[in-house]
């Protein structure tokens, strides 16, 4: 008998997880791999951060603390939106918990009925459909093509909502692609939901402090404080803060959905790890001077990888406002064969010659509900970027 649920079954496992294991296998296996599937930053925690934790250890604050989080780290999240989104926030309209994924997850769990939508703009992050599906919704998938340059359409929001929409999801910059909504853009998404008093935002705004060049990020509460209400803007410490393992997350809004939230939380993990909370404080609290000098980093990588597939012929790949991810076409390949053999078919057929004849990691467009592109996450080294797009010129070159 099987033992597992009819929802499971429609749920798939994490692609990038699934990648980044397969190239750990092949490294484990002595083969020479260069990962550049996992979304997760290569620089050290800031020492300051580090300490915090340390502290925390060592003046005992190991117990458990309430459900979604301690007041300390709450008020830190309430002065972080005003100073940096101007949103006033109490401490009853904020959670914490376990990482931005269970934030969004949380939320779903305690929003969602059999039947409700969700509208989710594509590419999206791979986890958005199945979390809404485990939840007893229903992805609704909107094509945001590299022709608006990975950025959703009023025109096209406004042609998604029915009257069973309960959620609009919406990522900027964006996993996978790193586009960025200005201001103009935001309104004008912004101007269709307010026209649409039914329709919740949930905003994760992971990348918000990755933003480069003349982008500036906005949120949409921010832009319509009319969305004030009826928007949960969702962030965490894990890609800016380089604190990926620490595992903090956390999000604001009114007080009855955060309750939702709260008993969902109590109900499952309880609170997230006390440690990881009083080094979350430090980082938002704390100085902030290290995040310019790691974008300029990001910028410098950023800008080796576009111009290094933007010379492969049958590739494009689009300069990105932020984030740390490029999300290149293979449109012009699509046919081809690789000279191992492999029939170039599909985004997913050339991701996964890429890794087996050469070594590169990197994750098929299907994967994000929009093909035929491919991910690539240049948070690494600039001599393993290098070395990775060679790899890929080569392989594309090989191309028959």
């Amino acid at each position: 008998m099987n033992p597992l649920s009819a929802t499971l079954a429609q749920v798939k496992p994490s692609p990038t997880m699934a990648i980044s294991a397969k190239a750990l296998e092949m490294k484990a296996a002595g083969e020479d791999v260069i990962g550049l599937s996992a979304g997760e930053p290569d620089f050290d925690t800031p020492e300051n951060i580090r300490a915090a934790g340390i502290r925390a250890i060592e003046e005992g604050k190991t117990r458990y603390t309430a459900p979604d989080g301690i007041p300390e780290l709450k008020d830190a999240v309430c002065a972080k939106f005003k100073r940096d989104n101007g949103l006033d926030y109490t401490r009853a309209q904020v959670s914490i918990a376990s990482g931005g994924k269970q934030i969004l997850y949380n939320a779903l769990m305690a929003t969602l009925n059999p039947g409700d939508e969700v509208v989710i703009p594509a590419p999206y992050w791979v986890s958005y459909p199945d979390m809404v599906t485990l939840a007893g919704g229903t992805p609704v998938i909107v094509e945001a093509g590299i022709e608006t340059g990975f950025k959703l359409t009023p025109e096209a929001l406004e042609a998604a909502i029915t009257p069973r929409t309960r959620w609009f999801i919406f990522n900027s910059p964006s996993n996978p692609t790193g586009a960025g909504y200005s201001w103009d853009d935001l309104k004008a998404l912004t101007d269709v939901l307010m026209r649409h008093s039914h329709v919740w935002v949930m905003t994760d705004d992971m990348y918000e402090h990755l933003a480069y060049g003349n982008f500036r990020f906005c949120t949409p509460a921010q832009v319509e404080p009319g969305l004030y209400e009826r928007t949960l803007t969702c962030n965490g410490v894990s890609k800016a803060y380089a604190m990926t393992g620490w595992r903090i997350g956390y999000a604001a809004g009114p007080e009855v959905l955060i309750g939702g939230m709260r008993k969902i939380q109590s109900q499952s993990t309880s609170n997230p790890c006390s440690i990881s909370q009083w080094a979350a404080v430090e980082a938002l609290n704390g100085t902030q001077d290290f995040l310019a000098p790691h974008n300029a980093i990001f910028v410098r990588r950023r800008d080796l990888v576009v111009d290094a597939l933007n010379a492969i012929p049958g590739i494009t790949c689009p300069r990105p406002e932020g984030a740390f991810y490029v999300y290149p076409s293979i449109q012009g390949l699509i046919g081809k064969t690789s000279a191992g053999g492999t029939a170039i078919d599909s985004d997913e057929a050339f991701v996964t010659a890429l890794l087996e004849e050469t070594g590169v990691a990197v994750v098929h467009g299907a994967a994000f509900g929009l093909s035929p592109y491919f991910r690539v996450s240049y948070a690494t080294s600039d001599a393993a970027l290098k070395e990775a797009c060679a790899r890929i010129a080569d392989f594309c070159g090989k191309l028959s």
